[in-house]
């Protein structure tokens, strides 16, 4: 039986999202596809758990989340971190879900990097290093016969990359448009049905985790400027960067111009749009009854193409184990291509 050795570099929600959904799925897996998922290395930002036997993932969260770190880890835990962790030890995927750095890419850039210099596949929910190095990243696991999967950095559990590539594939894409931000488009429901404050809602979904602390990335559409490039990169062929991307946030947005909306049949949402005329991502009034209608933390994108005109995708944009499942899938893609 084939045996699939991975790392996880990364071990926030998304880290541990990806090795619950390993123990949850791999007998499944081993079932139906004769292959073996073995843990052999993860590593938070100071820390690591290392074994060529395998780890065992649930010990794996309990460590991380009883103890903070992973050098506790029961026998296995090192003080190794970084691209260093790669070198320790044999793998054949590596799991990429170090936080988004959209100045220079990084960690992720060198971590992803050196896997293909090392022929390994790289699977990642990681939005930096592509939406600023796409066509280098794409390049490098082409030459070295790597394959490079990125479903989850775009819409969490919501299918769009894999979708597109292969349900429509005789059919060119023209444009993209959605709602990439499951926290923004929280804040504007709530503002919505609530008639709170733009302040007053941020507070809120940040004390239920929904917004991060500092949540400048998604509020300012900094993260769907992110998926926007991505998209633009891999489903229509264009060469762009973060810096091609309009961006406007929802920070402006007051309580009174949502009720507005509201009087005349609108909501406001934080719209993306793809297509080789824009790249944009701003608030737009959309239509009370039409697909961008969608509530809570739900992504959703409209695909259009030539041939079937357009499609509509709709899943939940954010959550660990949401987000995992998308990584997951790239996974068991990798085998079905390569094992």
């Amino acid at each position: 039986m084939n045996e699939i050795k991975i790392i996880i570099m990364g071990f926030g929600a998304v880290g541990k999202g990806v090795a619950k959904s390993i123990s949850i799925k791999k007998d499944k897996i081993q079932k139906e596809y004769g292959v073996n998922l073995k843990l052999v290395a993860v590593a938070d930002s100071s820390s690591s758990a290392i074994s060529e036997k395998g780890l065992d993932e649930e010990v794996l969260i309990k460590t991380k989340e009883t103890n903070g770190k992973l050098a506790s880890y029961p026998e296995f835990g090192t003080n190794t971190n970084g691209e260093a962790v790669l070198d320790e030890v044999n793998y054949d995927i590596l799991v990429e879900v170090t936080p988004t750095n959209i100045d220079d890419g990084e960690p992720a850039k060198s971590l992803t990097l050196k896997a293909f210099e090392d022929g390994k596949d790289v699977v990642t929910s990681n939005k930096g290093h592509l939406a600023l190095f796409f066509k280098e990243m794409n390049k490098q696991a082409e030459a070295n016969n790597a394959k490079f999967k990125f479903e989850a950095s775009v819409g969490g559990a919501m299918p769009i990359i894999n979708f597109a590539e292969e349900t429509l594939p005789s059919s060119n894409i023209d444009s993209i448009i959605g709602i990439l931000n499951g926290t923004t488009n929280y804040i504007l429901s709530r503002m919505t049905t609530e008639g709170s404050s733009y302040k007053n809602t941020l507070e809120e979904s940040q004390q239920l985790g929904i917004a991060e602390t500092d949540p400048t990335q998604d509020v300012e559409g900094i993260d769907a400027a992110c998926k926007t490039v991505i998209l633009a990169n891999s489903l229509l062929g264009i060469d762009a960067t973060y810096s091609d991307v309009e961006v406007e946030g929802i920070s402006k947005i007051s309580s009174e111009a949502i009720e507005l909306a509201k009087k005349e049949g609108y909501l406001i949402k934080l719209i993306a749009e793809v297509s080789k005329d824009a790249l944009r991502v701003s608030p737009r009034l959309v239509k009370k009854n039409s697909p961008y209608a969608v509530e809570g933390t739900l992504n959703m994108a409209t695909i259009k193409t030539d041939l079937a005109d357009e499609v509509t995708v709709v899943g939940k944009g954010a959550g660990s184990i949401e987000t995992a499942s998308a990584m997951l899938t790239d996974i068991i893609n990798i085998i079905k291509e390569k094992y």
